[in-house]
């Protein structure tokens, strides 16, 4: 098994042909897809896109919600060697016309007329674009079904067969544009190989923690969400698709997932949550909320920690956490992450509510795994991202960054030798552009190599992990540490002001709203402690000196978090240079 659509050969064995491959919503139930149906539907599209004339290494965009269709419509184009474009929804009309443009996309599909609207104003200004289908049955717009159609009619088959078996596995599969935090976004080429070596490096991980039902919510345009989908099917799992994130606890609570993949920050908003519900709890049963969280945050996986914490955690889990557990479902038994740095408090207090947290590291350029925690014994180390996963290797190079090599390492930028030549050296090595270094055999990730900034003192500061201390406080939502060539560190702080709000009410205060609560006095004092008690954890180089509190809500569509929910650090700058430079005055 080599290619990407070699995964379908799985779903034609005797004991799966019957079986439930994918889960969808629709009208407020869920739907079943049988694999039956899905091997199906993928036959005809193949056809159908050979009736259109699509051919091998042909261009596709796709800017589509998470849905059994995405798989549709990527294995049919895998199986005739044309090359899928995923796009995410939320991008602006520049980034739309230079992916089109620069991959020279033939055909472009939507799921529906809100993420046509999204795109339509840059088409007429595009040579490439034939044709825009539409999942659902919009006006105006040709629906996805006309091609399974033609398939249906084609007499085709002979050719597709032929088409198939001329694939290999080092051919492009698929061509994802990624600006990371800056920049014009840059086509990275990834082969059936690449992603087929990732994929089978966490199938064997699975192996060790079979799993049933598994819910999707990150897109499928994120590289490891597309990753864990083939491993999932892989390892014979349900899939069951979100896709809507504004609606995940029902979604949740509905599918019953025993396992999901996602980013730091959605189990940050989770974990925000479930602490504002325990803070409106009142007498003995808010005391037992908080001291269960304080006994998970000296959660260590895999480590005996006596008799008495272990008496303890048992109590904790059944009177605590198995609400927690209702809430997801109540099959929950293990969450990946990826994507970005994960808080160690939330690592520690999700594995002692009685989830497996596995953390894992890479970039869209490696497939994405380089590392990744496990479930077998020792598999996790708290704040570190597991060990390296088979058959890739990294080395620390002198000034501490992480090189990898290895299958799963991209074929290069698309049309840009330029920035290949830039991420790889004479040796062969990728550069990940990561500081880390190892402990034993787990890799921990330490900061971005261009996010280091030095401070007028000559002081070298780490920003990712200030703000994640941050955050790990309930008062602060979100953060920004500055301070490059400046004297000190300072940050500005997007308080969490549901929490304030549930604080001032504990407190018998009246909730003066977002603008007067970065004014009052007490408030801003509350803050202060936060950030006074992290920065006693901390070198004095690195502490926070000053601060300021502001009312802005960061999100992708606004332009501060990339769609992986990063921080857009010069974006940022430049949005608040007024602000930083108040700070230093």
């Amino acid at each position: 098994m080599t290619r990407i659509f070699d995964i379908l050969d799985l779903y034609r064995q005797p004991g799966r042909i019957n079986r439930e491959a994918f889960g969808k919503r629709v009208n407020e139930q869920w739907i079943s897809i049988s694999t039956k149906e899905y091997l199906n539907t993928v036959e005809q599209l193949s056809l159908g896109f050979l009736e259109l004339g699509l051919k091998k290494g042909d261009m596709v965009a796709t800017v589509l919600k998470n849905a059994p269709e995405w798989n549709y419509i990527d294995m049919a184009l895998l199986q005739i060697g044309a090359v899928q474009v995923p796009i995410y929804p939320t991008i602006s009309n520049a980034s739309y016309s230079f992916i089109f443009n620069d991959a020279g996309v033939r055909f472009v599909f939507v799921t529906d007329q809100s993420i046509y609207e999204r795109l339509k104003d840059v088409l007429p200004n595009n040579d490439t674009v034939e044709t825009v289908f539409c999942i659902e049955p919009t006006e105006g717009l040709r629906n996805w079904r006309e091609i399974t159609e033609l398939g249906k009619k084609s007499t085709k088959s002979a050719e597709l067969e032929s088409i198939k078996k001329s694939i290999a596995d080092t051919e492009l599969a698929t061509l994802i544009y990624t600006s990371g935090t800056t920049g014009t976004p840059k086509g990275v080429m990834l082969s059936h190989r690449n992603m087929m070596s990732n994929s089978e490096g966490s199938t064997n991980i699975l192996a060790h923690h079979p799993v049933t039902r598994v819910l999707s919510f990150l897109p499928l345009c994120h590289v490891l969400e597309r990753m864990m989908n083939y491993t999932f099917q892989r390892h014979g799992a349900t899939v069951y698709y979100c896709d809507n994130i504004e609606q995940i606890g029902e979604y949740m609570r509905t599918a019953q997932p025993e396992m999901f993949a996602a980013v730091p920050r959605v189990l940050e908003k989770t974990y925000d949550k479930i602490m504002t519900k325990g803070r409106d709890l009142t007498g003995i049963k808010k005391v037992l909320f908080f001291w269960a969280v304080k006994l998970g945050e000296q959660y260590e996986p895999w480590e005996n920690q006596g008799w008495w914490y272990n008496l303890r955690l048992a109590i904790a889990r059944k009177l605590i956490f198995s609400k927690w557990h209702a809430a997801f479902g109540g099959k929950l038994t293990a969450i990946v992450s990826g994507g970005a740095s994960l808080q160690e408090r939330l690592a520690r207090i999700f594995g002692a509510a009685g989830f497996y947290v596995i953390e894992g590291y890479g970039l869209s350029e490696t497939s994405p795994i380089i590392a990744v925690g496990n479930f077998q014994p020792k598999g996790v180390k708290v704040g570190t991202v597991g060990p390296v996963l088979p058959g890739v290797q990294v080395k620390i190079a002198d000034d501490g960054e992480i090189l990898c090599k290895g299958p799963n390492v991209m074929m290069g930028y698309y049309k840009r030798d330029d920035l290949t030549n830039e991420i790889f050296d004479k040796e062969g090595w990728l550069h990940t552009g990561d500081i880390g270094k190892f402990e034993g055999i787990y890799l921990r990730i330490t900061d971005r190599k261009k996010e280091i900034f030095k401070t007028s003192n000559g002081k070298y500061v780490a920003p990712q992990p200030i703000e994640n201390k941050l955050k790990e406080s309930s008062f602060i939502e979100n953060a920004l540490v500055v301070g490059d060539a400046k004297n000190f560190a300072a940050a500005i702080i997007v308080p969490a002001f549901n929490h304030i709000e549930s604080w001032c009410r504990v407190k018998g205060r009246a909730y003066p709203g977002p603008q007067k609560a970065i004014e009052d006095e007490v408030i801003r004092k509350r803050i202060e402690r936060e950030i006074n008690h992290m920065n006693e954890s901390i070198d004095q180089s690195e502490q926070i000196k000053r601060f300021t509190l502001i009312t802005d809500s960061w999100n992708v569509d606004s332009g501060e978090l990339s769609p992986t929910m990063k921080l857009k650090r010069k974006f940022l700058q430049l949005k608040y240079a007024g602000m930083i430079e108040e700070l230093y005055k």
